[in-house]
C-alpha cells in the first residue's frame, strides 16, 4: 500500500508538476489509497497486540494521522523527510570523526572548512576557486569588505 503511494510521487516528479498538480493529483490517488491503509490500522490495531513493535507503529501513526496525511493538502511537502536526512547526513557521521581530530582547536577549524565548503555547495560555488581566490587576495582586500570573500559573495565577483 505504502510503494502505490510512492508510485504517486515519482509520477508527480517525473511529470515535473507543480505544487497545485501535484496536490490535485495527491487528492485523486493518494487519498483514497491513504484512507484505506487508515481503516486498515483502525480495524487491526483492535487486534494487535499494544507493546508489539507493530503495535506501537500503528499506535505510533494513528495518533497522528493528521499530521501524516497533511502532505496531500500541500503540493510543496514531501512525503517524508529524506530529503531533510540525506542533507544532514555528513553533519552526523562528521560528528563521530571529529572525536579524532586531535585536539579541540584542531576540531574547531576542521568545523570551520567543512562550514566554509558547506556554503559553497549552498550556493553552487567551485570550493577550490573560491579558496585560491580568497588566499591569493585577503592581503589586499579591506577590511571592511572582507565579507566580499565569503564564497555567497564570489559569484557576484567571478561570475
Amino acid at each position: 500500500m505504502i510503494q502505490k503511494l510512492y508510485a504517486v510521487e515519482r509520477k508527480i516528479r517525473e511529470q515535473g508538476l507543480s505544487a497545485d498538480q501535484a496536490k490535485e493529483l495527491r487528492l485523486e490517488k493518494s487519498l483514497p489509497m491513504l484512507n484505506d491503509i487508515g481503516k486498515w490500522i483502525f480495524e487491526e490495531i483492535k487486534i494487535t497486540l499494544p507493546k508489539s513493535q507493530i503495535g506501537k507503529a500503528m499506535a505510533y501513526a494513528y495518533a497522528r494521522w493528521d499530521a501524516l496525511s497533511a502532505y496531500l493538502y500541500d503540493g510543496s511537502l514531501q512525503i517524508d523527510n529524506n530529503l531533510v536526512e540525506n542533507a544532514i547526513r555528513p553533519v552526523s557521521l562528521g560528528r563521530k570523526n571529529y572525536l579524532f581530530a586531535g585536539s579541540h582547536q584542531a576540531a574547531q577549524r576542521s568545523a570551520m572548512i567543512y562550514s566554509f565548503f558547506a556554503i559553497c555547495k549552498k550556493h553552487e560555488v567551485n570550493p577550490y576557486k573560491w579558496l585560491k581566490y580568497t588566499l591569493e587576495n585577503i592581503m589586499s582586500i579591506n577590511h571592511k569588505k572582507i565579507k566580499d570573500l565569503y564564497p555567497q559573495n564570489f559569484k557576484n565577483i567571478n561570475g
